[in-house]
Parts: structure tokens; sequence; C-alpha cells
């Protein structure tokens, strides 16, 4: 297997322009490690500065969604488009979020047979409504997440998760972008 993060060429955080620099810097130092999708996206700084932007307003806001939803619906999201990377480095995210080192993987395996409460199980719903096939959603898939009690703020959050990760998803499949190590074993119960 070959040791390339991408198809496409990477940037290391030194190289990155001041303002990004110091953006993802935050980010490694509080991993310990840059993630991959930084160093890919950078030889593109403008692409690298709308992907955070957006990045951060679905996933860093106030309301709505907690931390721990929003990184599940990321995670359904990227186990329906079959992206190891998001689901890979997400699922660290989300088990660490969730306080659960089995529900990454088993929502990104298997999202239709894990359990979920009432209101888990419609963020998940509703997150592969639109990213199996999204000429199909309706007013139905609207109708299920109300009825669980999400409210309109939340369905947009799901929605909008949903479309920023499955261009995510994307952009990593074309790159064939690699996992950090790392992300394997963040949020995992030692042996």
């Amino acid at each position: 297997m070959s040791d390339s993060v991408s198809r496409f060429p990477v940037v290391d955080l030194e190289d990155l322009p001041d303002d990004l620099r110091e953006r993802v810097g935050v980010i490694a130092e509080k991993s310990g490690f840059v993630p991959n999708i930084f160093r890919a996206l950078g030889h593109r700084p403008a692409e690298l500065r709308a992907f955070l932007d957006y990045h951060d307003a679905l996933m860093e806001r106030s309301g709505g969604l907690t931390k721990a939803e929003r990184e599940l619906v990321v995670v359904a999201t990227s186990g329906a488009n079959h992206c190891t990377y998001c689901v890979v480095a997400h699922g660290a995210i989300l088990r660490i979020r969730a306080k659960d080192p089995e529900l990454a993987d088993r929502v990104s395996s298997n999202p239709w047979q894990v359990e979920l409460d009432e209101r888990g199980r419609a963020i998940v719903d509703l997150a592969l409504a639109l990213a199996q096939d999204s000429a199909l959603f309706g007013d139905g898939d609207l109708e299920a997440a109300r009825n669980a009690g999400l409210t309109d703020d939340e369905i947009w959050d799901v929605g909008a998760i949903t479309a920023l990760f499955a261009m995510s998803n994307r952009l990593a499949h074309l790159t064939a972008l690699r996992p950090n190590p790392e992300f394997f074993l963040l949020g995992r119960v030692p042996r």
C-alpha cells in the first residue's frame, strides 16, 4: 500500500499562508497532528478557508444539535458515501464526544440496525434520506423528523451538515485521501 496522503499535492503546516497556519495549527496542537484533509486542501488556500468557514459555521455553532449529534450526522453520511477518510476521522471525534467507543463503527457500517434513542434515530434517518437519494427526499422525511422532536433549526443542521460532508466525501474520493493513523485509536478503550 502506498504511503501517499493524496493523489494531488499536499502541503505541510509551515507552508500554509499565515492565517491558515494559525487556524490549522490550533487544531494540530489540540489533536497532536495535522489532519490530512488540511494538508490536501492546503494547496488551494481559498478553498481551505471556505471549507473551514462553512465547517465551523455548522459544526461549532451554539444551539441546535449537540456536538455529538453533529458528528453522528457526519459519520452516517460518510458511511453512506463509503468515505473512509471521513468515517475514520469523524468516527474518532464521535467516539470522544459521545463517550462511546462503538457507536461510530456501528453507525458507519450498518446505520439501520444500530440501537439509538428516538432522536438519534430521526437524525440518522434524515441524514441518510438526504445522503442516499436526495431527489426522493420529501415532506414525509421532514414529518418523521418533526414527530421525533427535531425542530426546524435542527432539521436544517442535519441537512446542511449532510450536504457539506457529501461534498467532503467526494473530495476525499477524488484525492484518495488517507486518514491519519492517529485517528484510528482516538476515543477507543485501551485493552
